[in-house]
């Protein structure tokens, strides 16, 4: 590699989130010794304290997490997805008939989905990463330089060289701008919020995916608490004024809104954490590699949660990367070649558009007020309902099986 006096590693990675270090763990995990894995992220990788929020793991995910050793770390705090059941109505409807609702299971045994606290996702992948070998440096990659063979990447003011950068620096990538990668998309005026909420009564494993007007509404199941109390994420999406409005609110005005969403099925409610939120956007990088430099995740796509793949999409991104870089590597070849980045690009090209595409298309048919767009959604989800080769596609889409998949969402290892 050049210039003698930087430091030197196969693989550097910007970003210690979650597609980060499972990255990161995926790719030492399988070459140990073999290549050399350094992580760059200002914040250190810790945990924030009281953090309480939980995100939707897909089966496929679950069994990658399963190759790589962690998922038994998880799996005492993870909440099976028994059933999903949607409905669509305006708010304030007594009535919520519900239109389509899915099993729970992909195999026997096996849910389509488990919610799993953010803390113990990172907290598992990044003991598992420091423990397989991977250097943790608390610096951003600030900017970088091609010198043919390899990377030189600027990170307060030390450098390392780097046969291949992973980008996975997020939505607003400051590498995939340099790079000079155009990132197309648009905002929807919306905005998610997300809380943890207590409930009276057990929810039973199900999720909820209420339609109104404004945009989804979703309640996802979650462990019970050390004391055996019932708890669910909520991930609700608004019209921007309307959000701006919600998240001012008092406590008791917000559980006031909260009632006329959840219904009372689940009974008395009560906020765990703050409701935070976040503007929704669309957008996808129009290459998702360029030299020696591969995007992932957010720095590649960013998607609408109405379908909550998001996460579960760059998690893809990271297996599909990994396996490339591994077998690129045991032949000995350069991992930064044009070859890898282009298959790496070829496998997850079709899956991410397809998906950006659908999430779009989702929003646009149930965030409105028409009825006749309500009557049809209605006879369309009434016809999947009772169609169960279709239910069986959704599932499949929902626990991240469709399409060409890696070995390590098949839970086979690298």
């Amino acid at each position: 590699m050049s210039q003698p006096n930087h430091d030197r590693v196969d693989l550097a990675i910007a970003g210690g989130g979650l597609t980060g270090l499972t990255l990161a763990l995926a790719v030492k995990s399988a070459l140990g010794s073999g290549i050399e894995v350094s992580l760059f992220d200002p914040a250190g990788f810790e945990t924030r304290p009281g953090d309480l929020r939980a995100s939707a793991i897909a089966a496929g995910v679950r069994r990658m997490f399963e190759a790589l050793g962690v998922w038994s770390v998880m799996e005492a705090e993870a909440q099976p997805i028994t059933d999903m059941v949607i409905t669509d109505t305006a708010l304030g409807e007594p009535m919520r008939p519900v239109l389509l609702s899915f099993s729970g299971e992909v195999t026997e045994g096996e849910p389509f989905a488990h919610m799993v606290p953010n803390t113990v996702l990172n907290d598992a992948v990044r003991a598992a990463a420091l423990a397989a070998g991977v250097k943790l440096v608390k610096r951003p990659v600030l900017s970088y330089r091609n010198e043919g063979d390899a990377l030189v990447l600027e990170h307060g003011g030390a450098t390392t060289a780097a046969r291949l950068l992973a980008a996975a620096d997020g939505g607003r990538s400051r590498l995939r701008e340099q790079a000079g990668i155009a990132f197309y998309g648009w905002g929807y005026g919306q905005t998610a919020l997300v809380a943890t909420i207590a409930h009276e009564r057990p929810h039973d494993g199900r999720a909820v995916e209420h339609f109104l007007p404004s945009g989804p509404f979703a309640i996802l199941p979650l462990k019970s608490d050390d004391e055996g109390g019932n708890r669910s994420s909520i991930v609700w999406t608004e019209r921007d004024a309307d959000a701006r409005r919600l998240l001012a609110l008092s406590e008791r005005a917000l559980i006031d809104e909260l009632e006329k969403r959840f219904g009372l099925e689940l009974g008395t409610l009560r906020l765990l954490t703050p409701l935070h939120g976040w503007p929704l956007t669309l957008g996808i990088a129009r290459h998702f590699v360029g030299e020696r430099l591969a995007l992932v995740g957010d720095a590649a796509h960013v998607i609408h949660p109405i379908a909550g793949q998001g996460l579960n999409l760059g998690l893809k991104d990271a297996a599909a990367l990994a396996e490339r870089i591994v077998d690129q590597a045991r032949l000995g070849l350069d991992i930064g070649d044009p070859v890898v980045l282009s298959a790496y690009e070829r496998d997850r090209r079709f899956d991410t558009s397809a998906m950006a595409v659908t999430t779009d298309v989702l929003n646009r048919l149930f965030s409105n007020d028409s009825a006749t767009l309500r009557a049809v959604r209605g006879f369309g989800l009434g016809l999947v309902e009772r169609f169960a080769p279709a239910k069986r596609f959704f599932i499949k889409e929902a626990a991240a099986f469709s399409g060409a998949r890696p070995r390590l969402l098949e839970g086979e290892t690298l």
